[in-house]
């Protein structure tokens, strides 16, 4: 009667479900951070506060969950990551859980602000995690479907917002907190992956019964800091998230553009954010950035910095264009429904060219930019040992959140002064277009990382190589806490490394 729960814990089964587990928690953390901002107006007019002020509240969001995710990360690299994420998951669902029943303000941010913190652990642990079930011949790949989960989650929450938040802006958090929920039941069950687990110089060293026992210190910190990929890594996301953070407000553009038709504000919060959900859907094609990232990784180490870096160069002045082109609609005049309005606007994407020029344009610049993003997930783990990553990814992820934050709230500025003089949707149009500029220094960033990572990467593959050497007649643990391989790896049916005799790391067979 024992038999079947052993094949099952650690067996490719478990693995699957946990990977499928992760995906899905990256997922839900992202619908939480896209639900307030499409709801902007009916929030404010709820709370009795100004839309700015609900933008603050947002913007706190954000920062807090980056702020928190360095502390997540640092204890995660020392320790048990299951615990942490089962705490941070439960802690994200209780803060949405209260955003449903808040009666001011106060509440409202409160309510926000411990939800961030919750959402910290699933962005920097659960990375660490996910790093070490990848083998680097497919790392791009991989990594490009758990970011992927990501803007799929963006996606849903402002799906989310405009479909079930028009009539009242609390039910997409009711069932947010309900799927959290389900969520944290799920991931009970999942697999403890030990850390390096997917490194080929570390096989050898779980094969022969050892465990990598290294974990990250307070003097390993200088010495994170002094790898220059790091920096340029890190560095890259203050410019690129003042960008995206700016471009949480596409459907408070679109919204301005269809009142301006002369369509109700309900109409108006659904098309913008169905609208912008169909423009954003590009960001599938990141998963092609991470094919041809992984291919001329293969060819030169400076591959994935460069596919990165000619990404968000073309993809600017794109997005600049983006925003100024003019809606055309075909939607009933009267009060219409839901689905009548996204019959509507889907017919209007064949039938108006703007509309269907706009979709185009918006599709291309997305499948560009986003190839940056599983090139830079991959490019954190190959430039780092395995207890590093959660930490340097938590760095980044803390400037990504300073530079989101900014321009999260930046912009709304920006729009309430260019409305002296510009009257909306033109001032929201102006203002999101000069924060896509800062898209040009960001691709320059990666550039240099290009030019820095080869040296870097070779530095880590040496070290684990030393690591990886065991003294006569160590041993450890067997079974399955010491032979297992990644679920990814074994798709891969790589051939095994000797355990005996010097170890020869080939990242990239």
């Amino acid at each position: 009667m024992t038999a079947t729960p052993r094949r099952w814990r650690g067996g490719c089964a478990h693995r699957v479900y946990s990977v499928v587990v992760f995906i899905v928690l990256a997922a839900l953390d992202n619908v939480a951070i896209a639900l307030p901002p499409p709801l902007l107006s009916p929030i404010s007019r709820d709370l009795g506060v100004a839309e700015p002020v609900v933008a603050a509240a947002v913007a706190v969001n954000l920062l807090l969950t980056a702020v928190a995710a360095v502390a997540w990360a640092y204890v995660g690299d020392r320790g048990n990551r299951k615990r942490l994420l089962l705490v941070g998951t439960l802690m994200w669902t209780a803060g949405i859980g209260a955003t449903t029943v808040v009666g001011s303000y106060p509440a409202f941010l409160a309510a926000q602000a411990f939800a961030g913190i919750g959402l910290g652990a699933v962005a920097s642990v659960g990375f660490s995690v996910v790093s070490d079930l990848i083998t680097p011949r497919r790392r791009g790949l991989v990594m490009g479907l758990w970011g992927l989960s990501q803007g799929v989650g963006t996606l849903a929450g402002v799906a989310l917002a405009g479909v079930l938040g028009a009539a009242d802006w609390r039910t997409p958090f009711r069932v947010l907190t309900i799927v959290g929920l389900v969520a944290t039941f799920a991931y009970l069950f999942t697999y403890d992956i030990r850390r390096g687990q997917s490194e080929p110089a570390l096989r050898a060293l779980y094969e022969s019964g050892g465990e990598y026992d290294h974990r990250i210190s307070r003097a390993d910190l200088p010495r994170i800091a002094a790898r220059r990929t790091n920096l340029w890594l890190v560095a890259q996301g203050l410019t690129a998230q003042l960008a995206f953070g700016s471009l949480v407000w596409l459907p408070r553009l679109f919204q301005a553009k269809v009142e301006d038709l002369g369509y109700a504000e309900s109409t108006a919060i659904v098309v913008g954010s169905v609208f912008t959900v169909m423009l954003l859907s590009g960001g599938v094609l990141s998963l092609v950035g991470a094919l041809v990232g992984d291919r001329l990784q293969r060819r030169t180490p400076r591959g994935r910095a460069l596919v990165a870096a000619v990404g968000v160069l073309a993809a600017t002045p794109l997005f600049v264009a983006l925003v100024f082109f003019p809606l055309r609609l075909e939607l009933p005049a009267a009060d219409p429904t839901t689905g009548e309005i996204v019959v509507g606007l889907m017919r209007s994407l064949v039938t108006e060219p703007t509309m269907a020029a706009t979709f185009l344009v918006a599709l291309v610049a997305l499948a560009l930019v986003s190839a940056q993003s599983p090139n830079w997930f991959a490019l954190v783990v190959e430039v780092n040992p395995p207890e590093h990553r959660g930490t340097v990814f938590s760095a980044g992820n803390l400037v990504n959140g300073v530079g989101r934050t900014l321009g999260t709230y930046l912009v709304v500025r920006s729009f309430e002064a260019l409305e002296r003089s510009l009257p909306p949707p033109l001032n929201f149009a102006v203002g999101l277009a000069a924060f896509q500029l800062f898209f040009i220094p960001t691709g320059v960033m990666y550039w240099r990382a290009s030019r820095s990572a080869p040296a870097d990467i070779a530095e880590v593959d040496r070290m684990l190589v030393a690591r990886a050497t065991l003294p006569a007649g160590a041993g450890g643990r067997s079974g399955e806490q010491a032979g297992e391989q990644p679920v990814v790896e074994r798709l891969e049916s790589d051939p095994p490394v000797e355990a005996d005799g010097p170890v020869v790391v080939d990242r990239h067979p």
